[in-house]
């Protein structure tokens, strides 16, 4: 096979032998792939660069079997992420939701553009020092954006059951829907669903399909801490059942922000 030119992000970084590291990168054209990156793990590699959270352009030889990388530019680390204890588990979170998500050697489109796009909002999120709700936020947003672009969208249009219309009425405190995994969000407080969401919530929740986060006219992100804890909580399970898994990352960020997600109905 002859040598080809490759753009994507390093998910994972693992020692291959005594000197190399196996790059798993996600790229536009072609998902998920295993790379060998030679002589990486050496202090002056010029391919040591070949670490998680890098936006790389690679230059990929080799024939059947695992091909090997020839040269490596980094386009943008993420390495600053680390800084902040919640953006990096935002970034970990989303990075391995697309490894479950994305097949190996097939196109995924939109998949690369997305992650990069959270990973920049997480990366200025840490320089400008901001909260880190919005880093909650963040790994919502990109986890309902991912799952929509992997074939595992929430079903946030309709009542599966009903077949009538998500329209929350905000401001009826009484209103309820609940999320029943293998078929969807319910409208009413049901037995056995494994998250129930007031009318804000899911309103919030419908807002989150947008490019941008939701924010009130000051600038404020919308919605307080329990509520996006509890928006992630309805993300883990729709992973759990429709993925067979949820990300580990998860759980460190839950805790690093709270050790009692409880919701605000009110």
């Amino acid at each position: 096979m002859p040598e080809q030119n490759l753009e994507g992000l390093a998910l994972s970084c693992k020692p291959l032998g005594e000197n190399d590291r196996l790059l798993t990168l996600l790229s536009e054209d072609q998902g998920v792939i295993r790379l060998a990156v030679p002589g990486a793990r050496k202090p002056r590699s010029s391919l040591a660069a070949a670490v998680p959270l890098s936006h790389l352009k690679l230059l990929v030889g080799g024939g059947s079997g695992l091909r090997r990388v020839r040269q490596l530019k980094v386009l943008r680390s993420y390495s600053g992420l680390a800084q902040q204890l919640e953006a990096l588990a935002a970034a970990q979170a989303l990075s391995e939701l697309c490894l479950a998500l994305v097949p190996g050697d097939a196109p995924a489109p939109g998949v690369l553009a997305d992650l990069l796009m959270q990973l920049g909002r997480l990366d200025a999120l840490v320089r400008e020092r901001g909260c880190d709700l919005e880093a909650l936020a963040i790994a919502v947003q990109g986890s309902v954006h991912l799952l929509a672009l992997g074939g595992y969208a929430l079903p946030l249009g309709r009542c599966a059951r009903s077949g009538e219309p998500l329209e929350p009425p905000v401001g009826n405190w009484d209103w309820r829907c609940s999320l029943i995994p293998s078929e969807g969000l319910v409208i009413g407080a049901l037995a056995g669903a494994r998250v129930v969401l007031n009318a804000s919530e899911l309103a919030l929740l419908q807002r989150l399909l947008r490019p941008n986060l939701p924010r009130r006219r000051d600038g404020e992100l919308m919605g307080p801490l329990a509520v996006w804890l509890h928006l992630l909580e309805l993300v883990e399970h729709w992973c759990q059942e429709h993925l067979g898994r949820r990300p580990r990352a998860l759980n460190m960020l839950r805790s690093s922000l709270s050790t009692s997600p409880a919701p605000s109905w009110n």
